[in-house]
C-alpha cells in the first residue's frame, strides 16, 4: 500500500550540510518527494510540532534543539512509507542504529540524530499538516 508520511531532515543534518545525503538515500530508497519546505522553527513551533512529548524530561532540550537553526520538513511516499522510512532511519541513538542506517552514517548522538520520521498513519497525517496544511494526507 502507498503511504505518505513526513520526514524533517533537523537542523544538524541542514548545518553539517547533509541534506543532499539524506535526500539521496530516501529517492534510492523509493521515496518519492511530493512537498518541501525549508524553515527555521521557533520554539513556539517546536513545542506545538513536539507536543505528545510534553511533560517528558527530554522535551525542553527537543523544543531547544529543533529551534535552533533551520530544518526541512518533507512529506514523501512509497509503498510502506512509514514502516521503511523507520527502518532506514535506524534507532535514535546512532551509536546503537543498524549499519547502513541514516543515523548511522551520519548522526553524532541521540539528541543530534538528523532525521525525524512519523512512526503511524494517524501521527503522519497530522504531521504532515502541521507543514502543510493544505496536502493531502492519504488519510
Amino acid at each position: 500500500m502507498v503511504q505518505r508520511t513526513l520526514t524533517i531532515i533537523k537542523p544538524d543534518g541542514v548545518e553539517q550540510k547533509s541534506i543532499g545525503a539524506v535526500i539521496g538515500i530516501l529517492e534510492k530508497e523509493g521515496f518519492r518527494i511530493l512537498a518541501a519546505r525549508m524553515l527555521h522553527m521557533s520554539k513556539r513551533e517546536a513545542e506545538g510540532f513536539y507536543a505528545v512529548h510534553k511533560g517528558k524530561k527530554f522535551f525542553e532540550e527537543l523544543t531547544r534543539f529543533m529551534s535552533s537553526g533551520p530544518c526541512l520538513p518533507m512529506v514523501m511516499e512509497r509503498e510502506n512509507a512509514i514502516a521503511h522510512l523507520r527502518e532506514i532511519m535506524g534507532t535514535t541513538d546512532p551509536a546503537k542504529a543498524a549499519e547502513g542506517t541514516i543515523r548511522k552514517k551520519l548522526a553524532t548522538n541521540v539528541e543530534r540524530n538528523i532525521i525525524h520520521g512519523s512512526d503511524s498513519p494517524e501521527t503522519a497525517a497530522d504531521e504532515m499538516r502541521y507543514f502543510f496544511p493544505t496536502i493531502e494526507t492519504g488519510r
